[in-house]
């Protein structure tokens, strides 16, 4: 590795060491197997607080053209690009009793986005609309996603309260046999796969779960019954009541200083502290908003993209704490801290420890006990674990009333019928509330909550656990025709998820108009074009030095497998070259005409 010659403050080598060492005290030998479903006797942890009664309704028995399953932001982009493109028989299918997604479930108090809202809600041009804040709240973005409903009337044909239970392909009909639990039967000829990567919501599976006399529930699935308040509201009926958070992902960050807050007592339960940076959330400025013109959002997304993924811009439109590694960069160069003849490597792994040294600086800054300080200092590269931004959380464990209990990387030992034992000692509590996430690297119908079955009779996780995930740019499989997936998996990995959803529906409504308009009935994806397009991705399979999703060098998270990387989850890796790259590569093949790697019937 290149010499460093001049002004760090900083020793590399140590830094390494440290991110090993805090790295290998987390690895667990069951990996994922930690974690456990939120069904059998934990499946009123699933129970939807959101909603009053179950809608009724007769059960539909109908023929669709295409039936989108997710009413989140991927199933309202896909709706709203199949109607632009002049598709208008379509049906969307939610599990929650409004559309939103993620936003419609992740009410806790707190919830906003961490993404700049401008670039981050999507078809703000088409719906005529401008965020009231640089990061909206849960609320707002709830709301913005029915407004996208609305503009394009997918909420004239939806079925809230409705899971899809399975796919079937018939080969006779050349249709797509969807049943849900509600006993619909519908006949599509197409069906877009919306259900989103962070869609089903997973529990520790820490001993004794089952035991707790006290009340529990999940972030996702906030119980304001309980807590009183509202997302915005203080959460007035704690007062009395000791409360533990298990998790301190980015769910945690953002409701701990409300539970801080309102709780007689509240234990904070850590095995791995988050990065946690500067916010600076502020109100929308009605003048820049009057100044924006046509394409300006487009145009903000591709800036903030290509900032984040490496790529200097003439101006950072977004300029918040998610840009300004990149931007750093030039004052490294000019403080002589990087070196011209330094690769692009040794270059983002010196401004990746330098952006994690001034986070760890701030916990010191905020936090009044060093002891605490160290505690919630982060050692592991930016991009490890999601980044988190808020300014209430590290200060809150300066509040009387407030316990941070780290388990050194171990995690919480038990819950008793009291409260959660950690090193010995029992903490008891009257309530326990899992930020505890949702699942990533389990099965793809097990994620999806429904079964998919393909031509040949085969369910897609039989097909997968056989030779691993397998598609055509991470959009369609072989032997499933007609069926488009909505998700990272040989896709690209995007910062702000919903820009990839944009990329994705665009390739899946130009397959399905170029249909529509030349009489096709199926599409199908070659063999060979399919087993190109894995190799091309184990080729390109790539993580920065510790820096980036998916590096062995990386402490445990959802992120890399929870540190169990293998040949097969590197197979459902996202396209190594980057997203820039991958849309460039997807623009392309839109534009030849030629459909590369389809057969059409």
């Amino acid at each position: 590795m290149t010499e460093i010659k001049t002004t760090i403050d900083f020793d590399p080598d140590v830094l390494r060491a440290k991110y090993k060492t805090e790295r290998d005290k987390r690895i667990r030998p069951d990996g994922n197997e930690q974690y456990i479903e939120a069904d059998g006797i934990f499946e009123h942890f699933a129970k939807d607080n959101n909603k009053g009664e179950l809608l009724r309704r007769e059960p539909q028995s109908r023929e669709v053209d295409v039936v989108v399953v997710g009413g989140g932001f991927g199933g309202l982009i896909a709706g709203a690009s199949l109607k632009k493109a002049g598709i208008e028989d379509v049906v969307l299918i939610e599990k929650g009793a409004d559309f939103g997604g993620t936003w419609y479930w992740n009410q806790y108090p707190g919830a906003r986005c961490d993404v700049e809202s401008y670039i981050y809600l999507p078809l703000l041009e088409e719906v005529d609309k401008i965020p009231t804040e640089k990061y909206a709240s849960a609320p707002e973005i709830q709301e913005h996603a029915c407004s996208i409903a609305r503009r394009f009337d997918l909420d004239k044909n939806v079925c809230f309260q409705t899971e899809v239970k399975t796919l079937k392909w018939d080969t006779e009909t050349n249709r797509w046999i969807v049943h849900t639990d509600r006993q619909d039967e519908m006949k599509a000829r197409f069906v877009i796969m919306a259900s989103g990567p962070l869609h089903k919501l997973k529990l520790p599976g820490i001993s004794g779960i089952d035991r707790f006399s006290g009340h529990m529930f999940h972030t996702s699935r906030w119980d304001y019954e309980y807590t009183g308040g509202s997302p915005k509201d203080p959460l007035m009926l704690l007062g009395d009541k000791r409360v533990a958070v298990i998790g301190t992902g980015a769910t945690a960050i953002q409701c701990v200083s409300h539970l801080g807050k309102a709780a007689k007592h509240l234990y904070v339960f850590q095995r791995t502290p988050s990065s946690v940076d500067f916010r600076g959330n502020r109100p929308t400025d009605p003048d820049w908003a009057e100044s924006l013109e046509p394409g300006w959002h487009k145009e903000r997304m591709e800036n903030f993209n290509n900032l984040v993924s490496g790529v200097p811009q003439e101006v950072d439109l977004v300029d918040d704490c998610w840009t300004d590694l990149i931007g750093n960069i030039a004052d490294m160069y000019r403080r002589g801290a990087v070196q011209p003849e330094m690769d692009l490597l040794e270059v983002l792994e010196m401004a990746n420890f330098e952006k994690m040294e001034s986070i760890r600086k701030r916990v010191e800054e905020n936090i009044d006990d060093p002891e605490i300080a160290e505690a919630l200092k982060p050692w592991y590269a930016l991009f490890c674990k999601r980044p988190c931004f808020d300014d209430e959380y590290l200060p809150t464990f300066n509040r009387e009333n407030v316990d941070l209990i780290d388990t050194g990387g171990l995690g919480v030992d038990e819950i008793t019928t009291k409260g959660v034992v950690v090193a010995g000692q029992e903490y008891e509590v009257d309530c326990i509330i899992f930020a505890t996430g949702f699942e990533v690297g389990t099965g793809y119908e097990r994620r999806a909550g429904c079964q998919v079955v393909g031509e040949d009779g085969r369910t897609l996780t039989e097909k997968w656990d056989e030779k691993g995930v397998s598609t055509l740019h991470g959009l369609q499989t072989r032997g499933y025709p007609n069926y488009f997936m909505l998700s990272p998996s040989q896709g690209a990995f995007t910062v702000n998820f919903p820009h990839l959803l944009e990329e994705a529906s665009t390739n899946a409504v130009h397959i399905i108009k170029h249909m529509f308009d030349n009489g096709h009935s199926v599409v199908e994806v070659e063999e060979e074009a399919e087993e190109q397009w894995v190799k091309t991705i184990i080729q390109k399979a790539r993580a920065p030095i510790g820096a980036g999703p998916g590096s062995t060098e990386c402490t445990p998270g959802y992120y890399n497998n929870e540190g169990h990387l293998n040949e097969k989850s590197r197979q459902g890796a996202p396209y190594g070259g980057g997203s820039i790259e991958f849309f460039n590569l997807m623009k392309d093949w839109r534009d030849s005409g030629d459909f590369k790697g389809l057969e059409f019937n």
